[in-house]
């Protein structure tokens, strides 16, 4: 199995560039120690190949996360949670790209650009951008990503795979300096459902997650007008929203179109999306190695900081209108994104503010859950007529709620079954 994915790597990151390192030789010594062990048969992820997002800790190999400001030195230890997949049985074979510090919403370094299996023309998304071209291109079947602003379900939505936010607390976070104040999880991306709650039921250690059933009768929202005023959202993916709401109400589900109150969450996250950054490069060995885009995302972040206008009531006026939402609603449905991804190109040597509104003007939908730390799931909802990538719809709810977003994830993928990979000739057309 680990032969076979190192084959699939070779054969096509050439062309992705999902992959930041690929660990030939660890990967196939921990597979022979692997072998050896006396328990294989129960270890839920028994000589599974997984990938490690590049900036979560792997023993061993430098966690530069995008950057070339970054540490030089060779991780110590594995993460916890690198910890529990290997304890699982699964076996590291690649640490995939990431945009310099996670901060952007398209996945390019000074040395690479990482590409949609589906059309090499357009970004995987970001920040786990490496993480959904791996799997979205059939690479693997699994791999880690964490999201602070919408970077697993991002890059799902662009690759045409599940991506799972879990809630806050559910699986041990540590990303960055204080995993961006609370707002970044570590999380999980793959070609089906089962299988993104089997690798989060290893996250978390909660092995009753992978065990998926029915959901009883629930009570979801339709919100697909965008979060931000006098923005756009594409005709096709407010179409994979409604899609996969009237898949929900075939499933027996009652179905409400009720917008979700935005206000004050714009604001909000833009001021922690600065003065996260600010916060990260105050401890980066070597600052003056920062890429343009981010020295100014930095700047912008340090003034952010000394404003005091970061306030936690900021959030929790949020979160209260949140939870009254969710007195009606057991579950809301969204679109993923807002439009295609970006074109795939080197965003890190492009002005701060072009950056800024690639980003945000394709990715509205996700940072919401984020700022609240609740969970959310993306699944794949068909093609986009046009530039020939996924459509997606989003699911998110309140805290606790991953178990029933993975069962009608499961019922949706069940209504509309998806191509699990990218098409080959796709992949190879980059």
């Amino acid at each position: 199995m680990i032969e076979q994915a190192l084959g699939r790597i070779h054969a096509q990151d050439r062309k992705l560039h999902a992959f930041s390192v690929v660990r030939d030789d660890a990967a196939r010594a921990e597979a022979r120690a692997l072998a050896e062990r006396p328990d294989l048969d129960v270890l839920p992820l028994a000589g599974v190949p997984v990938a490690v997002k590049n900036n979560i800790d792997v023993e061993g190999e430098v966690t530069r996360a995008g950057s070339r400001a970054g540490t030089d030195a060779p991780a110590a230890a594995d993460h916890v949670i690198v910890r529990r997949l290997r304890s699982a049985g699964a076996v590291v074979v690649g640490l995939t790209t990431v945009p310099e510090f996670g901060l952007w919403g398209v996945t390019d370094t000074p040395d690479r650009i990482t590409r949609s299996p589906w059309n090499p023309r357009f970004s995987a998304g970001g920040s786990s951008g490496g993480s959904g071209a791996a799997v979205g291109s059939g690479m693997l079947a699994v791999a880690h990503g964490n999201d602070g602003l919408g970077s697993v379900r991002i890059p799902a939505a662009c690759c045409g795979v599940v991506g799972m936010k879990p809630g806050r607390g559910l699986v041990p976070a540590d990303v960055g300096v204080d995993s961006w104040g609370g707002m970044t999880e570590n999380g999980v991306l793959a070609t089906t459902v089962a299988d993104a709650a089997l690798m989060l039921s290893v996250l978390a250690d909660r092995p009753a997650l992978a065990e998926l059933g029915s959901p009883k009768t629930l009570r979801i929202g339709l919100a697909t007008a965008p979060p931000i005023a006098l923005s756009r959202v594409d005709r096709a993916w407010i179409a994979a929203a409604d899609r996969a709401a009237s898949a929900a109400s075939l499933a027996g589900h009652t179905i409400g179109v009720a917008e979700l109150p935005y206000q004050g969450a714009t604001f909000a996250l833009a001021l922690r999306w600065l003065a996260n950054a600010a916060r990260e490069a105050d401890v980066v060995p070597h600052p003056a190695l920062l890429q343009r885009r981010t020295r100014t995302h930095v700047a912008l972040g340090r003034l952010v900081l000394k404003s005091g206008f970061l306030r936690p009531a900021q959030v929790d006026r949020v979160e209260a209108r949140l939870l009254d939402y969710f007195e009606r609603y057991d579950l809301v449905i969204t679109p993923t994104l807002a439009g295609p991804p970006p074109r795939a190109r080197r965003w890190h040597s492009r002005p701060w503010l072009a950056n800024v509104a690639a980003s945000v003007r394709f990715s509205p939908f996700t940072p919401l859950w984020n700022l609240v730390g609740w969970p959310a799931i993306s699944v794949p909802m068909g093609v986009h007529p046009r530039t020939g990538t996924p459509l997606a719809a989003q699911l998110a709810g309140p805290p606790g709620s991953e178990g029933t977003l993975l069962e009608l994830a499961a019922q949706l993928e069940a209504a509309q079954p998806w191509q699990r990979t990218a098409p080959a000739q796709a992949a190879a057309g980059a």
